[in-house]
């Protein structure tokens, strides 16, 4: 189990993967930044190792440094999100969810569902008058 921790730490073709969702970027926009395919980026993602003039060049496309990527772990990432209290003042401070988003997902598609209906009788009700 610690050899298998061990290997998936120092995969840098997945810390690069990684990082590179995290930042929202796309792999077709790393290739373009970069001058490769898509293809390219996706067989760099799958590999172990990269050199460190290819590292470089990577990590300055993602807006990270090279020791970044090389100390990427994604468990201290999340913990690090996780236990992150912003104590600032601006318009998101002390912001707390004061409404289950599930249940405003459910109203909206509530009120899709009716306003179809209404569509749907309008609808009918033109095709009766029109007989």
């Amino acid at each position: 189990m610690e050899t298998e921790t061990l290997t998936s730490n120092m995969h840098l073709g997945r810390k690069i993967s990684r990082i590179r969702e995290l930042r929202g970027i796309k792999q077709e926009t790393l290739a373009n930044e970069l001058g490769v395919s898509q293809q390219s980026i996706s067989k760099l993602e799958q590999s172990e190792h990269i050199d460190d003039e290819r590292l470089e060049v990577i990590a300055k496309a993602l807006g990270v440094s090279a020791e970044a990527i090389k100390n990427f772990d994604e468990e201290k990432a999340v913990n690090y999100f996780n236990s992150f209290n912003d104590h600032s003042t601006g318009a998101f401070n002390n912001f707390n969810c004061t409404f289950n988003p599930i249940e405003k997902v459910v109203e909206l598609y509530e009120a899709l569902l009716k306003s179809e209906r209404e569509k749907i009788e309008l609808l009918e009700k033109m095709l009766k008058d029109k007989k």
